[in-house]
């Protein structure tokens, strides 16, 4: 078997390995343990006493482990290695080589298969590996010793030098000898980080004064026999107990101007120079200016000579500066300053920089009153500073509509204090009584009314109004006025006929493209808020916008996106100095927004479906309930007036049905009739009446999933118990607590109208996009496809129309082809609207 030599020897090399580390793995983790706070050292700031406590139990350890590895280790023998090499290979051929033939000697046929078999394992233990040797700890140290140990070590010899191990001889007896070979102290001077500056090593700093930032950590290392060397200092200031001016390691905070010594052998001394941490600075670098309605912007400079951290400007209420009269002449209520933080640059020097401090405050209750400003900063050290107050009067929302400006003043009395709750409720209801003349339309009286009674009853409870109830009714009250101001479509449409005005003012004088971009923001602004408000002042069921007036007579549908795409492309038409053309898309923007209104929802003559009964039958609710709170409203109206209420009362009553356009009867209850002109019930029947007609549309809604339908169902809840309460209200002839929770059932079926509604988009929506249905669903009447053409009586997109009002179809093509052509040869215009053109012109 002389080709196993080789794996033989190897296999026994690795036995070797394998019993030294299971037998001496104790050893080595003493070894490591002992020499992982030597080579930190860790002799250079224990007690002497202890490093000679750990020096003993780390050579008791390192015998005991010695020991133990002497006596479980166990040199492998030859044989142990040809074991182990044939227990490797399969069919152990090595076991089978060194037997011999036991039965059969003679039998030539028994030979020969001997021989064979033979020839067979040597032939599997040629070129045989060795075998590996099994280095696994596991199973003898479960609870991970080895790897804690070389953890130990690893640490040390990151974060410490081997070299520090020659600090040992030191501490034995004769050690000091070497105080006259060198240097035996070390001395480090770290400066405060947010100076930035370098630390300094004491050994490379010639005798003399040293300046050095206050705050810096001052570090003293002495080696060598314990008072050998001293160290002296008085930079510190330390007082008390102080450690002993021989301890090895010693650490101390620059506070001031003083010396530092170290007194022995080799010791050096310097007189050190302490550079002052100014504090930080600010001040307000200009004017107060105001960005928009009730934004500040006010200009600040602040400055240090390491950099400002943070800051932050205090807003408190100058009440010697304010005219106390009306309102204002009662005592204030205290209230906190406002704290808002300052802008401070998030990259670059921070050592001195100029920001502006910017804000909308029209809802607090400093609004529109003299201020005090005074603005804070601190630096990394802890440090502040302060600026001069800064008296001016904070910004806030200005309003021009009569009533908002009522409204808006006693909501600033009723936060100046709480005694003014009384006052504030007398003066509104003075001022509204006579709502037709200050309100615009209903909801807003119906707003103030709510907000009143709630006042009112706040502030009669014990205690008196609360801080929570005046924040409530100051909400309440500042978006009424809100309401007041910008409610109205009216100001929604003068507001864009302004912002068209200055756009096309604009292009006759041919602004840059900032001012572009600005009016255009203010187009956009104004578009929205009118189309927002064209929506809000809809009726019940109407949704989308509709372009009345086109040639044909019919509507031509246009969305909000396209809406926006013109004016993106107005804007860019400008911006490339093509007015021409950007004033002919402005007129047609122009003309546009003036026939704009509101599509009707429900069109054509069709059959209606269930979900649009159901929607029909709310919306008529809704105009109902909205009826019957104006009659109650006229009917309040009179007895202020001194009028008897019951001569009006047959003029008006029960015409909510023939004004909703339903035949009589339709929706109602068997053998509830609806109201019809004339008719004398009084106004808590026909509030029960219109309660009935809810549960019995409650009962017939169709079954819809989703969170929008669960919404609707909780909108109708709240609708039906304020519909009660408005009855028991009539009975008791309290027709201002009526009206306020007819106002409340008016804004639950409108928010139930808008849910159910979503709940039927998303379910028509869920249906056409089953497989099928296609067909089924586009025979609705009035539906359009996204070009505007009727679906209505073909059941898909297309038309039969005539679009080119009666241009011949040949002509017009080639005249569009031409413009394609034109404009793919125009090289300024951008590289993927010609790569459009070009595939326009492949195609046709």
């Amino acid at each position: 078997m002389s080709h196993l030599k080789r794996p033989v020897a190897l296999t026994r090399a690795g036995m070797v390995a394998e019993r030294v580390l299971r037998a001496f793995w104790p050893l080595w983790c003493v070894v490591a343990l002992g020499f992982a706070p030597l080579i930190a050292g860790w002799q250079d700031r224990l007690p002497v006493e202890a490093f000679w406590a750990w020096a003993v139990l780390a050579i008791l350890g390192a015998v005991a482990g010695l020991g133990w590895g002497l006596w479980r280790f166990r040199w492998p023998s030859r044989g142990d290695a040809l074991d182990r090499l044939d227990r490797s290979l399969p069919g152990r051929p090595v076991s089978a080589l060194r037997d011999a033939q036991a039965t059969g000697r003679g039998d030539m046929g028994s030979e020969a298969l001997w021989a064979a078999h033979q020839a067979r394992m040597r032939a599997r233990s040629e070129n045989a590996p060795p075998a590996r040797p099994n280095l696994r700890l596991a199973a003898r140290d479960p609870f991970g010793l080895r790897y804690i140990a070389l953890l130990f070590l690893l640490t040390a010899l990151m974060f410490g030098s081997v070299w520090r191990l020659g600090s040992v001889t030191s501490l034995t007896p004769g050690g000091g000898t070497t105080l006259a070979q060198g240097p035996v102290w070390e001395g480090w001077i770290e400066p405060p980080a947010h100076t930035g500056a370098p630390v300094l090593y004491l050994a490379d700093q010639p005798p003399g004064p040293l300046s050095v930032p206050i705050g810096s950590t001052i570090t003293v290392q002495l080696y060598g026999e314990i008072g050998a060397l001293t160290l002296a200092e008085t930079v510190s200031g330390r007082t008390g107990e102080l450690p002993a001016a021989s301890e090895p390691r010693q650490s101390f905070e620059v506070v001031r101007d003083g010396r530092i010594e170290i007194d022995g052998p080799g010791g050096a001394a310097w007189h050190v120079e302490v550079i002052p941490d100014m504090a930080p600075q600010v001040s307000v670098a200009g004017p107060m200016d105001t960005t928009g309605p009730g934004q500040m912007a006010l200009p600040f400079r602040a400055f240090d000579d390491h950099g400002v951290v943070s800051g932050t400007a205090t807003i408190a209420r100058d009440t010697g500066a304010v005219e106390r009269d009306h309102g204002l002449a009662t005592e204030p209520d205290p209230r906190p300053a406002l704290t808002v933080d300052l802008p401070v640059p998030f990259t670059g020097d921070r050592a001195e920089f100029e920001e502006i401090l910017a804000g909308e405050f029209s809802e607090h209750p400093f609004a529109n009153m003299p201020v005090r400003i005074t603005l804070e900063v601190t630096d990394a050290a802890g440090q502040s500073g302060a600026s001069e107050p800064y008296p001016t009067t904070l910004p806030g929302r200005r309003f021009f509509q009569p009533m908002a400006r009522v409204v808006a003043e006693q909501r600033r009395d009723l936060l100046w204090s709480r005694d003014n709750s009384a006052r504030v409720v007398d003066l509104l209801r003075a001022v509204s009584h006579r709502p037709q003349e200050v309100f615009p339309n209903q909801t807003t009286y119906l707003r103030l009314r709510v907000a009143l009674r709630r006042l009112d009853t706040l502030r009669r409870a014990p205690g008196g109004l609360s801080q929570a109830a005046q924040e409530e009714i100051a909400k309440a009250l500042w978006d009424l006025a809100v309401q007041l101001e910008d409610g109205t479509l009216a100001d929604a449409r003068e507001r864009l006929r302004r912002a068209q005005e200055r756009l096309a003012q604009a292009m006759r004088d041919g602004a840059s493209p900032d001012e572009i971009a600005e009016l255009m923001d203010e187009l956009r602004a104004a578009t929205d808020d009118y189309l927002r408000m064209l929506a809000e002042n809809a009726e019940p069921g109407e949704s989308g916008l509709d372009e009345p007036q086109t040639g044909s007579g019919e509507s031509m549908q246009v969305t909000p996106d396209e809406l926006q795409a013109l004016m993106d492309r107005i804007q860019e038409l400008m911006e490339e100095g093509r007015m021409a053309e950007a004033a002919e898309l402005m007129e047609q923007l122009n003309r546009m927004m003036e026939n704009l209104q509101v599509a009707q929802g429900e069109g054509g003559n069709g059959p209606r479906t269930p979900g649009q009964q159901s929607m029909q039958d709310l919306q008529d609710s809704l105009r109902d309930q909205q009826d019957l709170s104006d009659e109650a409203f006229r009917d309040l109206q009179d007895r202020f007036n001194g009028r008897d209420p019951g001569q009006r009362q047959g003029q008006s009553r029960g015409q909510s049905r023939g004004q909703s356009g339903q035949p009589p009867g339709e929706g109602q209850p068997d053998g509830a009739a609806p109201p019809s002109p004339g008719d004398e019930r009084s106004l808590a029947d026909r509030q029960r009446a219109l309660r009935e007609e809810l549960d019995r549309q409650r009962g017939a809604l169709p079954r819809l999933d989703g969170e929008a339908a669960e919404r609707a169902g909780e909108a109708l809840d709240r609708a039906g118990r304020a519909m009660d309460g408005a009855e028991e209200a009539l009975r008791r002839d309290d027709l201002a607590g009526a009206i306020d929770r007819q106002a409340e059932a008016t804004e639950a079926l409108r928010g139930a109208a808008r849910e159910l509604g979503e709940a039927l988009a998303r379910g028509d929506a869920e249906e056409s996009d089953r497989p099928g249905d296609g067909d089924q669903r586009g025979a609705g009447a009035g539906q359009r496809d996204p070009l505007g053409r009727d679906t209505a009586e073909r059941g898909g997109s297309g038309s039969d129309d005539t679009m080119l009002d009666g241009t011949d179809p040949a002509r017009r093509a080639e005249e569009l082809l031409g413009e394609i052509r034109r404009r793919a040869a125009e090289r300024e215009r951008p590289r993927a609207e010609r790569d459009y053109l070009e595939r326009l012109l492949d195609l046709f």
